[in-house]
């Protein structure tokens, strides 16, 4: 049937009992990617099948073990120019899913490894979904992410299937699930193990088609369970209020920059209040209008971005492959350090042997960790033998004892010098002679530390951020010595950490600390104005920070933020110069969140929002009662941070835009819908952002003088991006 049909993504086995099981595979992919010439195969599959008078049954399993389908090929939805063809984009996915619901004899899914986006859509027309038990098996629709949402029918289907609370949990999040959670949920009929995933698939699909009461998905509504649901949400006052509430909580989430959570919610009532069919109007019209946002322009940008500096093998020379990392040594067990650990043991699964100086702060480090891993084990994301295997890949000690044979060690002590180079010299000295040293400062120099090493071609920076198990980069730092085997080593290990990763070279608090520095330095000088401290938080949330530059200070440490903008300021010069602000929450005894003392009221406030601590203005001799536009707040913090990105790239501290969008996204939390500062600066245009520095330069003095960089750019009449 196959080659009747010159078929290339798909390979069909007709089998005797009458099951047509269906592979696919889609051509020079690693993952199957739902590509253009899927859906013209698929159509003519499904005409072939539709003919076939003994067929009792379809079973649709992926060629490549480990990837069922990962989601559709972006690059289509990115080449749509109009809200006309996005739209009908949306609408021939609909088609093809309505064909697969309604074909004549039961199709199930078996599904090993990912399904995602329109993958998960695809499955759920299907009657029927078994998934393997493998951790790769991940269940998801994360369109959301991208700036839209899924427009072949999840946002209907779903709700349908699981209830509207259960669906909207994961549309509005493109939270992944496991196969396990999934058939908790009710997203799939039964989870197996890999190898006995077809088999099952086939029973299935057999009794499904014996069955006629349930050989079509639509009657799995009336299953008791689904019963309860429907009967809280077939009440239209209990409905409304429970749209209401989803919008509320949705609003205070997202905000005004990220639309595609609002629109979700419409098509979920849509679909909820008057049916199927307008439920489907209402998605495809939302997909095509969201398609074509800046903010899904910009968010899509990220995705490939991101996709292709994963992929980079950084080391060009192939010949040069990365070590295996079989044990891992962390020094150090504060919170950095037991980040480090968990991420270590839970995501590279690999043993950690954890030293610190007292068992106290061990044990304090070994209690983070079990926190970390008993909150998943309370959300079912993994089984109690496996959290056993997590805490038992820690191991504790107050020597060198164990690090005989550790292949990489990551120090997490405090940013001092002196004791960074001090642990070098003990590590050389305890450790194999082929040991890779990776240091976390933040902001010292790596030849600096490498100075005194016996091998500094082993010597590396592994920079990661605070609180580690959450904030996803991994600055990795080089140095003229660093042999390409020992970056091509932190690279691949740190990938196995979880972590998105960008090599940037070695230099006063490298890529992200550098950009970050003149970011709350003018925080600081906004303050020292007069401006009230939650009015220049709120202004940067309102622009799309996460958290304010006053409140990442609390959270992160004052003493932390003043020693690194003390060794940016003696390496830059006047530029980098501190307002001085923090030098006196110090002398007040304010560090932050840490001492209950900082910007915000910790001591008996309960609630989330934490309200400035007033102490702060007199102490500081400032008044707080400053009124200024929120759109000068901004400007003056981003654009200062933009414009110290850029002089990271003439300099040669990163590779390229790229690298700088990603880190800053995903380091400091710059707005994603904005692509990062560099995208953010071609949006402006590169005239009207350096006409803008030009203005504060002249008010405000010399940390605003425009990158040379840009100037240049000016001339040239040229962006950072040719899109």
């Amino acid at each position: 049937m196959t080659d009747e049909l010159n078929l290339t993504v798909f390979q069909v086995t007709l089998r005797e009992d009458g099951i047509a099981v269906v592979t696919l595979d889609v051509p020079g992919e690693t993952q199957n990617i739902l590509k253009t010439e899927f859906a013209d195969e698929a159509e003519a599959l499904l005409d072939r099948l539709e003919r076939e008078a003994d067929l009792r049954g379809v079973v649709l399993i992926s060629g490549k073990p480990g990837s069922f389908i990962a989601g559709v090929d972006i690059h289509r939805l990115q080449a749509c120019q109009t809200i006309a063809e996005a739209t009908e984009l949306s609408r021939a996915g609909q088609r093809f899913c309505d064909r697969l619901e309604h074909f004549k004899v039961p199709v199930v899914a078996a599904i090993d490894g990912p399904c995602l986006g329109e993958g998960l859509e695809l499955a759920l027309a299907c009657h029927g979904r078994i998934g393997s038990d493998q951790p790769k098996t991940l269940l998801g629709l994360p369109e959301v992410l991208l700036g839209v949402l899924p427009g072949s029918g999840g946002t209907q289907r779903l709700p349908h299937l699981i209830g509207i609370p259960a669906a909207l949990g994961l549309l509005l999040t493109g939270k992944r699930l496991t196969a396990a959670k999934a058939l908790r949920m009710g997203l799939v009929d039964e989870v197996v193990p890999a190898t006995l995933l077809l088999s099952a698939a086939i029973d299935l699909a057999h009794q499904l088609q014996s069955d006629h009461a349930t050989a079509h998905r639509k009657s799995s509504l009336f299953s008791v369970k689904n019963l309860t649901k429907l009967a809280l949400e077939n009440n239209l006052l209990s409905r409304r209020m429970l749209f209401q509430k989803a919008r509320q909580q949705a609003s205070a989430k997202a905000g005004e920059h990220y639309p595609a959570p609002a629109r979700i919610i419409d098509c979920v009532e849509m679909g909820a209040g008057h049916g199927f069919a307008k439920g489907l109007e209402a998605e495809a019209t939302a997909f095509g209008e969201l398609a074509m946002t800046v903010q899904a322009r910009q968010l899509m940008n990220l995705h490939f971005t991101t996709t292709a500096l994963k992929k980079d093998p950084i080391i060009a020379d192939s010949s040069i492959q990365p070590r295996p990392i079989h044990k891992v040594g962390i020094l150090g067990a504060g919170l950095m350090g037991a980040g480090i650990a968990y991420v270590t043991t839970d995501r590279a699964h690999t043993p950690v042997r954890l030293k610190d100086q007292d068992t106290a702060s061990l044990n304090r480090g070994l209690a983070y960790i079990d926190r970390l891993i008993q909150q998943r084990l309370q959300r079912r994301s993994l089984t109690p033998f496996e959290a056993g295997q997590e805490r038992r890949r820690v191991t504790p000690t107050l020597d060198y004892s164990g690090f005989q044979n550790v292949d990489l060690v990551i120090e997490a002590v405090f940013e001092d010098l002196e004791l960074k180079q001090r642990m070098v010299a003990e590590i050389e000295a305890h450790c194999a002679p082929s040991v890779i040293f990776a240091t976390n400062t933040a902001s010292i120099p790596m030849a600096r530390i490498a100075a005194t090493a016996q091998r500094p071609e082993q010597i590396i920076g592994m920079h990661y951020f605070s609180p580690v198990e959450r904030i996803p980069l991994l600055e990795v730092i080089t140095t003229p010595h660093t042999a390409p085997a020992t970056l091509a080593t932190a690279v691949a290990f740190g990938r196995q950490q979880g972590k998105t990763v960008i090599v940037v070279q070695d230099g006063p608090g490298f890529y992200v600390n550098r950009i970050l520095a003149p970011y709350l330095n003018e925080a600081g000088y906004l303050l020292g104005e007069g401006v009230a401290i939650d009015a220049i938080d709120r202004a940067l949330v309102q622009f799309g920070f996460p958290i304010g530059p006053f409140a990442l200070l609390d959270e992160v440490g004052i003493d932390v933020g003043s020693r690194v903008g003390s060794l940016l300021h003696e390496a830059f010069g006047a530029r980098m110069k501190p307002a001085g602000i923090s030098d006196l929450m110090l002398a007040d005894g304010r560090c932050g969140r840490k001492n209950k003392k900082g910007f915000y009221r910790y001591l008996g406030v309960r609630k989330a929002v934490k309200p400035v601590d007033k102490h702060v203005y007199p102490m500081l001799g400032v008044s707080g009662d400053v009124a200024m536009d929120s759109r000068e707040i901004v400007e003056r913090c981003v654009l200062i941070m933009v414009n110290e990105a850029v002089r990271c790239w003439d300099e040669g501290v990163i590779r390229g835009p790229r690298d700088g969008d990603v880190g800053a996204v995903f380091g400091l939390g710059f707005p994603p819908f904005l692509g990062g500062p560099f995208r953010y600066a071609d949006s402006l245009g590169i005239p009207e952002l350096v006409a803008k520095l030009a203005q504060y330069h002249e008010r405000l003095g010399e940390r605003f003088a425009p990158a040379d960089l840009l100037a240049r750019m000016v001339r040239e009449q040229r962006g950072f991006y040719a899109d």
